[in-house]
């Protein structure tokens, strides 16, 4: 099981939610790109950006911060925000050398044309599925769908995506851990047949061993996505790291 440490930005600087939140905001540094190295340092194989002005524009915002990474760090990264064309998504894959685009609210607006950018970029494209109360957010969290995220996920069965990555909105940036129906959901998701990323709440190193003891059963939990719990030190990628092997 991978460990990805995730990169929030937001005005070109790393910061993070709470609960997505946009009024809740904690600043962790003007410089993504030493973060990203810090993090690679620390033996993480794999990064998770997020462009949150992206996510409310529509559109990749960060630009420049997202170049700045990718130039600094020799793993892949992994970017979800704002992905809402295919100009948006040959920009990040194409351009800027991001390796897998996580896309959300179009596939839940426009299914027919996720299929098709993700058979266009076979592996390179995750389903972002990010849920309050078990249904579906969109747009930055902002809008709140009926559909729930299992419906969503089993439109894909048969679309080449490169993952799933399950955020239960409640738990993401809150540092309480993850709760049992989050865990429950997660090994649910995994045994459909997806590559699955749990996402929010991973806050000490016993989230991350309930999130191992799943993966044991289920090899199909491949990640997991960790944010203000190595901001603010309460996991340590190393060690994070040291207990998926």
């Amino acid at each position: 099981m991978e460990i990805l440490p995730a990169i929030d930005l937001r005005g070109g600087k790393c910061v993070r939610l709470r609960q997505g939140d946009y009024t809740q905001e904690s600043v962790f540094s003007d410089h993504p790109a030493e973060m990203a190295l810090r993090w690679e340092a620390g033996g993480a194989t794999r990064l998770h950006l997020v462009d949150l002005d992206g996510a409310k524009a529509g559109h990749p915002v960060n630009v420049d911060a997202l170049r700045s990474i990718v130039a600094a760090v020799k793993i892949p990264c992994e970017l979800g925000g704002g992905l809402r064309d295919d100009a948006s998504v040959k920009l990040v894959l194409d351009d800027i050398g991001i390796d897998r685009a996580i896309i959300g609210t179009q596939a839940l607006k426009q299914p027919e044309w996720f299929r098709t950018i993700a058979k266009l970029y076979p592996g390179q494209v995750a389903l972002g599925l990010d849920a309050r109360n078990g249904k579906v957010a969109t747009a930055g969290w902002l809008d709140v769908s009926e559909t729930s995220a299992m419906e969503l996920a089993k439109q894909f069965l048969d679309t080449p995506l490169a993952a799933v990555i399950y955020t239960n909105i409640a738990n993401d940036g809150m540092m309480q851990g993850i709760d049992a129906g989050t865990l429950a959901e997660l090994e649910q998701f995994a045994a459909m047949g997806f590559p699955v990323i749990a996402s929010g709440g991973v806050t000490t190193l016993d989230d991350v061993r309930a999130l191992v003891k799943i993966a044991n059963r289920q090899p199909q939990l491949v990640g997991a996505i960790i944010g203000r719990a190595l901001y603010e030190e309460t996991i340590r990628v190393a060690d994070a790291v040291a207990l998926t092997r």
